[in-house]
């Protein structure tokens, strides 16, 4: 396990040796992979599973990678979006890292974006989904592996008229993943004759839904759609329940929902419905193999956010194989990386022009407290990019 400690107290960098056999880049020149995930805090967790998936990629691709070694430098960004410049720098001038890989958090996204847009690493989001990444603010040497907050929750418009319902309550709350989620969705249900009968956003992070649940019960929509995450996700479906709306107004939602939340709804989310670009019990071939050598590495089964970082480091190493492990070229880096086919637990993905993912999007219910696929509710879904001059 790599323990991490702030900038101002230390660094933290490990060295993977992913082969014997000579190579274009010297053993003693290692990639410097920077991360800046959150290692501390309410977040901690998220980055240390998408860290644990980056580095048993490039372990389980090591054989490949004909004798080309990692140096990892950890930097804990303690999803604090004021800390995102100030590490970001460090990682590029001081210390040279060639990929740089964050954040959890959008707002960090935003902060990293500033200073390494344009410059000479690669950064590769493995989880913040903000829309302005891969559209306004779109660069050659930026990359995403997870999702565009538009993604997850367009599709469940086409779903909700596909099952009847005309009239939603849409609910999250008022930043930025709320606002990009609630309006996807509003997109593409309106766009097929929905009507949003109320567009509710809480401060964030407020848990006070009871007021706000029973005013679901006064308008009597056809169903509702919502993005909660964490701990907000748990309290909101347990109200719903609590309230009798359970199994009389369809709760549908972004796959965040019920996404490591659903040991704690417990009932209360049974039958709720997302949309999501991963599902645990996904029966997909990459899925099975990788969830079990990720049990065997380290002690549990991944998460999403597991996968996200697994497919960074795919990304990686795919580029560095088909570049025969020269990377000093980074325009050739960036071309051959935008040209990969990833083959993710997810299902294979490639890149947009704006480098967001193109994937597949599924439907899931909760069945017996587990997400259970019933479709594709997209395929091959590409973020719009609004704004991207790429």
């Amino acid at each position: 396990m790599i323990r991490t400690r702030t900038l101002a107290s230390a660094v933290l960098a490990t060295t993977l040796t992913a082969g014997l056999s000579t190579s274009a880049l010297a053993a003693t020149d290692p990639v410097k992979i920077g991360l800046m995930l959150p290692f501390s805090g309410i977040y901690a967790q998220l980055g240390e599973a998408g860290r644990d998936g980056l580095k048993l990629a490039l372990k389980q691709n090591a054989a490949e990678l004909d004798g080309v070694t990692f140096e990892y430098i950890a930097l804990d960004t303690e999803a604090k979006p004021a800390r995102a410049p100030e590490l970001a720098s460090s990682l590029l001038n001081q210390h040279n890292a060639d990929f740089i890989v964050g954040p959890v958090h959008s707002g960090v996204a935003m902060g990293m974006i500033k200073m390494l847009r344009g410059k000479d690493t690669i950064m590769i989001i493995p989880n913040a989904g903000s829309a302005a990444a891969t559209g306004p603010l779109c660069a050659p040497n930026i990359f995403r592996t997870s999702f565009s907050s538009w993604q997850p929750s367009y599709p469940m418009g086409q779903v909700a008229l596909d099952k009847g319902y005309k009239k939603v309550y849409a609910i999250s709350w008022n930043y930025g993943m709320g606002r990009e989620s609630l309006d996807a969705f509003e997109e593409s249900f309106t766009a097929g004759g929905g009507e949003i009968v109320e567009k509710v956003l809480l401060p964030f992070p407020s848990t006070n839904f009871q007021s706000h649940v029973s005013d679901i019960a006064a308008t009597n929509p056809d169903a509702v759609f919502t993005f909660f995450a964490g701990g907000g996700a748990i309290k909101f479906v347990k109200d719903y329940d609590a309230m009798g709306l359970r199994g009389k107004i369809p709760l549908l939602g972004s796959g965040f929902l019920t996404e490591g939340t659903l040991e704690a709804q417990g009932p209360a989310a049974e039958g709720v419905m997302t949309t999501l670009h991963y599902a645990e019990q996904l029966d997909v071939p990459a899925n099975q193999a990788f969830r079990e050598a990720f049990n065997t590495e380290y002690g549990h089964y991944p998460d999403i956010y597991a996968v996200q970082g697994y497919d960074a480091g795919l990304a990686i190493a795919n580029t560095i194989e088909k570049l025969n492990g020269d990377i000093t070229d980074k325009q050739a880096v960036i071309s051959t990386m935008e040209k990969l086919t990833i083959d993710s637990p997810r299902g294979e993905f490639t890149f947009s022009k704006a480098h967001n993912p193109i994937q597949n999007i599924y439907l899931r219910e909760v069945k017996d407290g587990v997400n259970v696929v019933q479709s594709i509710a997209a395929k091959s879904l590409e973020d719009p990019a609004r704004g991207c001059k790429l």
